[in-house]
């Protein structure tokens, strides 16, 4: 932008230079040219690699530590499933794709991370059963008798409590549940005594942080395939049918 003249100043006369420029050489425009294009290359590629830092991918280990239970064989396709055991939505997508999926595992198609989230603990009556249901699938898990584990999770959804507040079911109840579907003793003990509640609190903290950073968000049901939100969760189990054909 040009300055304002003062008023009364003098205007300097323009003189005559004996200097004139030269145009570059052809050379010198190739390496102006070269340079340009690597900076915008590299704007570029910075940018791209930025964009993914934001997105940000799923830490498979974190996933695999965090897990309430894995099941199935380490050579089947994968996927992480993320429940709030007082989430109604996910007593859905149970009644929907759960025989599919317990189908699968038993089959040796498929291989199930199980996530238990805990964000419902302020709807139910006790204040803590997403908590303390989830602490129970651990006790459970520590048995590692797949079949057993997957009769518990579903009969936990069968038997969920409203999400109103208005019901609950203690930790006995819960002891009792798991004694029904064939736990040990000392596994009913480990849930009426609450031994893995804390444990499982942590782990769902841990799942919550990954699940964002594979789906940008937190919201149960979710499940990832190779790290990447599956879609169509409530339209049946036609989700799953497309993973074990290899199409997702």
């Amino acid at each position: 932008m040009s300055e304002k003249r003062k008023s009364g100043a003098s205007v300097p006369r323009a003189t005559t230079s004996k200097y004139q420029p030269s145009a570059p050489s052809s050379t010198m425009t190739y390496v102006l040219g070269g340079i340009a294009i690597l900076v915008i290359a590299g704007l570029v590629i910075g940018g791209i690699w930025w964009s993914g830092r934001d997105k940000g991918t799923a830490d498979q280990s974190a996933l695999a530590s965090s897990s309430t239970m894995i099941v199935g064989p380490e050579n089947a396709p994968l996927i992480d499933v993320f429940e709030d055991p007082l989430c109604p939505v996910c007593k859905l997508f149970e009644q929907q794709s759960g025989p599919a999926i317990t189908a699968a595992v038993n089959e040796g198609k498929l291989r199930v991370r199980y996530h238990t989230l805990n964000f419902l603990d302020s709807k139910s009556a006790t204040g803590d059963y997403s908590s303390r249901a989830a602490g129970a699938l651990t006790c459970v898990a520590q048995e590692q008798n797949t079949d057993l584990f997957l009769r518990f999770h579903s009969a936990l959804f069968a038997a969920q409590p409203a999400e109103d507040g208005t019901g609950s079911i203690t930790s006995p109840e819960l002891a009792r549940l798991a004694t029904e579907q064939g736990a040990t003793p000392a596994t009913a003990k480990c849930i009426t005594d609450n031994e893995k509640v804390a444990q499982a609190q942590q782990n769902a903290a841990t799942s919550s942080d990954e699940l964002k950073k594979a789906a940008g968000q937190v919201g149960t049901p979710s499940v990832l395939h190779d790290g990447k939100p599956v879609e169509g969760l409530l339209d049946g189990s036609g989700w799953l049918d497309g993973i074990l054909a290899g199409k997702s």
